[in-house]
């Protein structure tokens, strides 16, 4: 599918139905290191997402897309994740306004404003056991795809796949940031679930592509 105004419906659709399916998954997740809301939270969130999809205009771009899941989910999901996301969604939207159809190198600009702009909320690090940990690979694997001449699809893939690696790769470590960096070496072992989260959006966005 080209990555248009249809292909970011298919995403946030996709993304939809994964925070529905591992709503449970995240609670759990979230109740071993903070306050247990992340699952709940994401999927209230995305239930609001897919309800407003509906409004937008047949020939929504990309960023129209993003700018609606961004003032969405800053207005329905509760805890660090709503700001953190909405803000994410929101600085994606600026980096391909006015695009129809996104390049490679549009999807690197839309991750890597996604990621900065958690950066610029969270104030977090790789390292840190957060959601950066899956987000800053997958923006070094899609800009390391386009430089090897990939269509915009593999880009998609590479980020989706690096940034599960980036879950896993937080469970070994001591929480920096957010509830969790209060349990000090009791985090380890544990899963960020912000991360998790981020790798299922992205599988979503891959798999819309596809």
């Amino acid at each position: 599918m080209a990555l248009n105004g249809d292909w970011a419906r298919a995403w946030m659709t996709g993304a939809h139905e994964s925070m529905t399916a591992h709503r449970s998954q995240l609670i759990s997740l979230d109740r071993d290191i903070g306050d247990g809301d992340h699952g709940e939270n994401m999927s209230r969130g995305f239930d609001a997402v897919a309800a407003k999809l509906g409004d937008l205009p047949a020939d929504a771009n990309p960023a129209d897309v993003l700018k609606l899941v961004a003032t969405t989910l800053i207005s329905t999901v509760g805890g660090a994740a709503g700001p953190l996301y909405g803000t994410a969604f929101l600085k994606a939207s600026g980096a391909v306004a006015g695009q129809d159809e996104l390049d490679g190198g549009a999807v690197v600009a839309l991750l890597t404003a996604a990621r900065d702009g958690i950066v610029l909320r969270g104030k977090a690090e790789p390292g840190d056991k957060t959601m950066i940990d899956a987000w800053t690979p997958a923006v070094d694997a899609a800009d390391a795809a386009v430089s090897e001449g990939a269509d915009p699809s593999a880009v998609l893939e590479a980020a989706a796949s690096a940034a599960e690696a980036g879950a896993e790769s937080t469970e070994p470590l001591v929480a920096h940031k957010g509830r969790a960096s209060y349990l000090g070496d009791r985090a380890i072992g544990h899963r960020d679930p912000g991360a998790q989260s981020t790798a299922y959006l992205l599988r979503a966005a891959a798999e819309a592509a596809a």
